[in-house]
């Protein structure tokens, strides 16, 4: 009896030490006294105990790596401090285990020494204009060496480009001065547009009163009227002045109403005059 225990007792353990679960996403690789010997895939899975051994079981899902601040001057020689994000993932476990290394350390390294270098290639201008051209350089070139560790880089972003205290602080003058310069030009576009307004305004007004002048047979009303206007505008910006004053209004001035009435009585008789002699020709053709 006792040895049918036992020999149940080493099946049960051989099936313990012979069944191996990977869970869904993940692979692992076995190893047959000391050599490869193949890859488990999700699932339940059998090795042969003491000859077989598990030696990696890592994901294949996208993976996040965050490459530290880095110290890089650009082509115009301005020290900038760099730092992004890499996202990758396992494509050959194999290769992955066997190529390389540490992995993660190996494409932290690497990133980072591309990354000065592509910086190195542009100047600080088109390091901030430029920075989705530089994420696709970056991506290609680590792809084009990682290939042989058996990862894919699927994305790189660089997330922040910090010049020095003194070049942050002569970039925002100068975005400063650019909006002033927009500022002068947009009032420079409104006085004209206003100028323009004005001389219009000045001309119609000016056909009004060359029209009053040819049908008011007093013409020197008018120019007395005139006179007086500009006398009484005077005196408004005087009296809006904080500054106390004392304002004298010429008499011309206080018979600017009358004047303004009788020369639009004239224009009311010139129009009618106009009119009859026009329904006059029309009668006559």
């Amino acid at each position: 009896m006792e040895p049918i225990i036992a020999i149940v007792l080493v099946l049960i353990g051989y099936a313990l030490g012979s069944a191996k679960l990977i869970n869904q996403g993940n692979e692992a690789l076995v190893e047959r006294l000391g050599r490869y010997h193949r890859k488990l895939q999700p699932g339940l899975n059998f090795i042969v105990p003491l000859l077989d051994q598990v030696v990696m079981e890592d994901t294949t899902r996208e993976q996040v790596l965050d490459i530290p601040p880095q110290k890089v001057i650009t082509k115009d020689n301005i020290y900038l401090e760099v730092d992004g994000v890499v996202y990758w993932r396992i494509k050959n476990m194999e290769k992955s285990f066997y190529q390389i290394d540490d992995l993660q350390q190996a494409l932290t390294n690497l990133t980072a020494t591309t990354l000065r270098e592509i910086v190195a290639r542009n100047s600080l201008e088109e390091t901030n204009a430029a920075r989705a051209d530089m994420n696709k350089a970056l991506l290609d070139e680590l792809n084009r060496i990682t290939e042989e560790w058996g990862v894919q880089i699927t994305r790189v972003d660089i997330q922040r480009i910090t010049p020095p205290e003194s070049v942050q602080k002569s970039m925002e003058e100068q975005r400063a001065a650019e909006i002033k310069s927009r500022a002068a030009i947009l009032e420079a576009e409104g006085q004209q547009k206003a100028a323009i307004m004005k001389a219009e305004g000045t001309k119609t007004s000016m056909r009004i009163i060359s029209e009053a002048l040819r049908t008011i047979p007093d013409s020197q009303e008018v120019l007395r009227y005139l006179e007086a206007q500009e006398q009484i505008n005077a005196s408004y910006k005087l009296s809006e002045s904080k500054n106390a004053k004392v304002v004298f209004v010429d008499a011309n001035a206080r018979k600017a109403p009358e004047m303004i009435n009788r020369i639009s009585l004239g224009e009311a008789r010139h129009e009618i005059h106009h009119s009859d002699d026009e329904e006059s020709d029309a009668e006559v053709s």
